[in-house]
């Protein structure tokens, strides 16, 4: 699906490391382009003609993020650097303030290290309490166990919406309803889902939402921030400087802006921003529903093929997402990535930034297959090819 977009699908990559980062079509080094070679400026800082048209470019994309994961207004979406950028933001911008001494952070096992060190963080300085929701026989997170592990003192459910490694789709409007019916609130970390499916804030109702550009297209370095209406006034910065404060004097005294100028301090990545919203609108045309039941499509086929191999072991075989979590009988990952690589297939081999999920499936390292709407089932039976190789481990070791 739109391959002809895309310069290194072109030269004959196979590129199945979309969990990490996604490869970029070219109307987003266009756009980028564009703005350097033709109204590089500054935005929201001049009077002039090339600074006007900058900060025209760069709130459309603010507009175009709002639609696209239908948020009531702009004022509730701030750029970011990324998705670990957005929840430290969060959880020291608003829970450093919310929370109290033994109040509970409930999260999993399987969850990306940005939706779990900066918990660790704030404990530490805190003294909240983390704790952890269990997984089920499948290593998915299931409503009956978020009931299960809400205590008195559970005050957040931090959870990605779809798991890096085990790829598993969190019923978080079902987990937010019953979260706020307790007074819970809900950060939902959407790197992986906002990508790959329609996400909706008014729909699922979470309280925070994150999320990555690179990770659907996008300039690596631009990331967002969505805040519940309600929470607005109480979300406080951590980055102070220039473009979020309002005045300030020589006695001390200042006042800052109101969201979003507020969490942006300093000169954002205009260009990146700016080539964002060309590709939502790429990514609109396409179609995100379209996506979503293609990688689906994907997914089937893959797991299916990958079956065909006694040595292969799948760890998430009943997951609903383009993620696809696999080892080779007596093969370290990471060797047979390096092998795969020799042949111009591209996947991800280690703990993938959840070093404590071994505590679940029982091993630490894993090799990962992420699909986009890029790839194709060609591609996925040269990697069954490769792997059928009878020479494997000779070519290998």
């Amino acid at each position: 699906m739109n391959t002809e977009d895309f310069d290194i699908v072109q030269s004959g990559v196979i590129y199945f490391d979309n969990g990490a980062t996604t490869l970029k079509p070219r109307v987003l080094s266009e756009a980028i382009s564009d703005y350097y070679n033709h109204y590089s400026s500054n935005a929201h800082r001049g009077d002039y003609e090339l600074s006007i048209k900058a900060s025209y470019e760069y709130e459309n994309t603010r507009e175009l993020v709002r639609d696209l994961i239908n948020a009531k207004g702009t004022n509730q979406i701030s750029f970011t650097s990324g998705t670990t950028d957005s929840i430290n933001k969060i959880v020291f911008g608003f829970f450093r303030h919310y929370l109290k001494k033994d109040d509970e952070v409930l999260i999993t096992k399987s969850e990306h290290a940005s939706n779990v060190l900066p918990w660790f963080e704030l404990a530490d300085e805190t003294f909240i309490k983390v704790n952890y929701i269990d997984l089920d026989d499948n290593h998915k997170v299931t409503l009956d166990n978020v009931k299960k592990a809400i205590t008195a003192n559970t005050k957040v459910i931090s959870l990605a919406h779809v798991s890096n490694v085990v790829g598993d789709v969190r019923p978080i409007k079902e987990i937010t309803e019953y979260a706020h019916s307790k007074g819970i609130l809900v950060l939902c970390d959407g790197a992986q889902s906002v990508p790959h499916m329609k996400v909706d804030v008014q729909d699922l109702d979470v309280d925070f939402l994150a999320f990555s550009a690179h990770k659907m297209c996008g300039p690596t370095g631009v990331g967002v921030i969505y805040v519940k209406e309600n929470y607005l006034e109480n979300i406080k910065p951590i980055v102070f400087g220039g473009g979020m404060n309002a005045e300030f004097s020589n006695d001390g005294a200042r006042r800052y802006k109101s969201m979003p100028d507020l969490l942006e301090a300093g000169t954002p990545n205009i260009a990146g921003v700016i080539g964002f919203g060309y590709v939502i609108k790429y990514l609109n045309q396409i179609g995100l529903e379209k996506i979503h039941e293609y990688e689906l499509e994907l997914r089937n086929y893959l797991v299916k093929r990958l079956k065909e191999i006694s040595e292969i072991e799948i760890y998430n075989e009943n997951s609903e997402s383009g993620i696809v979590t696999i080892n080779y009988k007596d093969i370290f990952p990471q060797d047979l990535s390096i092998y795969l690589d020799k042949y111009n297939i591209c996947t991800r081999a280690g703990s993938h930034c959840a070093k404590i999920l071994k505590d679940e499936l029982k091993i630490k390292n894993t090799c990962r297959i992420s699909l986009y709407f890029y790839n194709t089932k060609e591609e996925i039976d040269k990697l069954i090819e490769v792997l059928k190789n009878p020479n494997i481990k000779t070519d290998i070791f």
